[in-house]
């Protein structure tokens, strides 16, 4: 009978100390046809484990109703792990923040009675624990628990939770208590772990979270040093730069915390992967590239993922030592020290290092020489030979290029109207409406209109002096109608999604037809109490300048629709594409706002990975053959700065940042599974107006 326990010094699988390595594979953000590779990768790269989240809103889109096929199909990822000879470390959450859109709460969630997330509320703990139990119970119905013969050796309960209940206090201290107990009450024979918990109560392992956890302590002495995210990179934002994260800082944070006795190290990410469809995060890109060592295409990162292997090789070499002994520090200058591991049966491993971020260092170990350049630890699994330096990099760097495939397209395009008051499926209400309130986030759209009534004595109309127009709205993006002509733009921010359109705009007397097109980017992820934020136009909506002064519309009557017509007609499918009538040639609309395009294409030739390379479009939605590859949003540039970047010194998401002055995301991944080999559909929903002769298909390559 397989067993998995722990000590002070390390996860204890069948009766040995183990010191794991483990990665993120987040299985929706790839295709179960990637699957195999990214963990044949992953094994080859020298890794023990795969870490998971579990997607609570993947999984039950509605109530009851659960999912578990394609992207979603979690048992059948669990066993291709499994048959890699890994295990698995399953984070059950169910909040997982993780850039996912609500961080992986379902939507309808928010809209049980009386219900307030993650603290001490019946309606969500009885919520959480059925889901919970739902997922406990399959994993153990497929005999996936290492105690019945299956891969997983841990699992996690919440997640991030001490910051959130730092600030709530008692309930949330109650709260973070009672998801324990109940996670250990589940009964799964492996144990349980809580990230960022420092009250995480026995026998719930507390872990680290972050770039460093070198002196991270769990809260008892006879629990190991674990670190459950040792972030990779970071995540690119819709008008974010592109975060880059040297991998020689990031084996450096590995050595330096596995010399100060840490047992288990996680890569957050190893692979990240893509946001399809509309799963990312508010303002989160398409991409979660994170930098990571296998890219988003399922290609490695050289030489992240090639130095990090010999790191891993290099530290499994020490293993016998790590695990049965603690080490001793001897200082070896200012800022130069070795941590050495003594076993009593004789096995001796070193890490000599050298925190000073400016000049390397000789120093002398065992009656022996060793050079370190700065910011940088050598390991020596006998104590004597030096196999590995964290800042010298044997790997192979190696340059990836998108090579163009197809850029002649051939385009039709369909506009879509914007609605008016009497069409089908509107409905009134005296003043401004939340819009997750009335969408449920089925789609990111949301249609307000109202009648702005001038009299023909209004003095404007023969001074010219326009009316100013200011609408606030909780966000996230905001498209400005007046009688059928677009009157402008505006988008928020991940800092502030919030934002304000003013300007003077044209009426006329009588009936003038205000429609705004409000837009959601994704749900907040993260932060306390986030399901009570709020997205859409609530007002005040004013004009002013008339002979009034300023007029309030906010509380006069206003008309909804919810989604696009587009999407009512499923124009992005195969059936639904050819329920209108499509325009081309010299009728193909250009730069026009809310534009439907579509075209059909071959698949190329050879299996590297394909891309669409969007530049000439702004924003918008993408599928191919009625799957959605994400958002476009090609028109948001990257603000910040990007510098030059030292790998030496403490390392932050605003460092060693690219891509400042360019779109945030260009490039949007194209699954080769999705393709046919011909007669592929391809539909584009473009908002704010573009070109679509500038799109081109796209393969990526290594570059040699």
């Amino acid at each position: 009978m397989a067993t998995v326990s722990y000590d002070r010094k390390a996860i204890i699988v069948n009766g040995k100390r183990k010191i794991l390595i483990s990665g993120s594979i987040h299985y929706p953000r790839s295709t179960p046809e990637m699957w195999p590779d990214l963990i044949a990768k992953a094994k080859e790269g020298g890794l023990d484990a795969i870490q998971t989240y579990v997607f609570w809103n993947g999984h039950e889109p509605s109530p009851g109703k659960y999912y578990f096929e394609d992207r979603y199909d979690l048992v059948k990822f669990i066993k291709l792990v499994q048959q890699a000879g890994l295990y698995v470390h399953l984070r059950i959450g169910p909040y997982v923040c993780a850039e996912w859109n609500f961080g992986g709460f379902p939507v309808w969630l928010k809209y049980v009675p009386g219900i307030e997330f993650r603290t001490d509320n019946e309606p969500f703990k009885a919520a959480m624990q059925k889901f919970t139990q739902k997922m406990v119970s399959m994993m153990k119905a497929e005999n996936l628990f290492e105690t019945q013969g299956g891969p997983i050796i841990l699992s996690q309960i919440e997640n991030e939770f001490g910051p959130v209940e730092w600030e709530i206090g008692a309930p949330g201290k109650a709260y973070a208590k009672w998801a324990a107990q109940m996670a250990v009450g589940l009964s799964t024979g492996v144990p349980w772990v809580m990230c960022k918990q420092d009250d995480a109560p026995d026998p719930v392992i507390n872990t680290c979270n972050g770039w460093y956890c070198e002196n991270f302590k769990p809260n008892q002495k006879y629990k190991p040093k674990m670190w459950t995210e040792n972030w990779t990179g970071w995540y690119t934002e819709f008008g974010g730069a592109t975060p880059n994260r040297p991998a020689e800082d990031l084996a450096f944070s590995v050595a330096r915390f596995i010399q100060n006795g840490g047992s288990f190290v996680n890569y957050y990410m190893y692979h990240g992967g893509t946001n399809f469809g509309r799963t990312a995060g508010g303002f989160i890109a398409t991409s979660y590239d994170y930098d990571a060592p296998i890219d988003e295409y399922g290609l490695v990162r050289e030489p992240k993922y090639g130095h990090l292997r010999d790191l891993h090789k290099a530290i499994k070499s020490c293993e016998p030592a790590l695990v049965s002994a603690d080490p001793t520090v001897k200082s070896l200058g200012n800022s130069q020290e070795a941590h050495v591991f003594k076993s009593k049966s004789g096995a001796c491993a070193a890490f000599l290092a050298n925190y000073d971020t400016k000049s390397p260092a000789k120093v002398t170990f065992g009656n022996k020489q060793y050079d370190l350049p700065p910011w940088s630890i050598s390991v020596l699994p006998d104590c004597k030979t030096a196999v590995f330096n964290t800042a010298r990099v044997g790997a192979q760097s190696s340059q990836k290029k998108m090579i163009p495939v197809n850029s002649a397209f051939s385009w039709q395009s369909y506009s879509e109207d914007s609605p008016s008051a009497d069409d089908d499926g509107t409905f009134a209400n005296q003043g401004l409406w939340e819009q997750i309130n009335v969408t449920r986030d089925t789609t990111d759209y949301l249609w307000y209109m109202t009648d702005v009534n001038i009299s023909p004595n209004e003095a404007f109309l023969k001074s010219g002096q326009d009316p100013q127009l200011t609408i606030w709205s909780a966000g996230h993006a905001l498209h400005v109608f007046i009688n059928g002509q677009q009157s402008g733009t505006v988008y928020g921010g991940l800092e502030n999604p919030k934002l304000t359109f003013n300007q003077n705009i044209k009426l006329r007397a009588g009936i003038n037809k205000l429609s705004l097109l409000s837009i959601a980017v994704g749900l907040q992820n993260v932060g306390t109490h986030f399901e009570k934020w709020n997205t859409g136009v609530l007002g005040p909506v004013t004009l002013k300048g008339l002979n009034e002064g300023t007029r309030d519309l906010s509380r006069q009557k206003w008309s909804y629709k919810i989604g696009l017509k587009g999407e009512a007609l499923n124009l992005h499918t195969v059936s639904g594409s050819s329920s209108v009538e499509w325009v081309e040639g010299s009728l193909l609309a250009h730069k026009q706002p809310l534009t439907w395009y579509k075209t059909t294409f071959s698949a190329p030739q050879g299996n590297d990975p394909l891309a669409l390379d969007m530049s000439g479009m702004g924003k918008g939605q993408i599928w191919i053959n009625g799957q959605s590859i994400g958002r476009h949003w090609p028109g948001y540039i990257a603000h910040g700065n990007c510098g030059a970047c030292n790998y030496a010194g403490t390392y932050d998401d605003k460092k060693c940042r690219t891509n400042c002055g360019e779109p945030s995301q260009k490039w949007y991944h194209v699954p080769r599974s999705w393709l046919n080999p011909g007669g592929n559909l391809m539909v584009v929903f473009e908002e704010w107006g573009g070109n679509p002769t500038g799109i081109s298909l796209v393969k990526r390559t290594t570059a040699s």
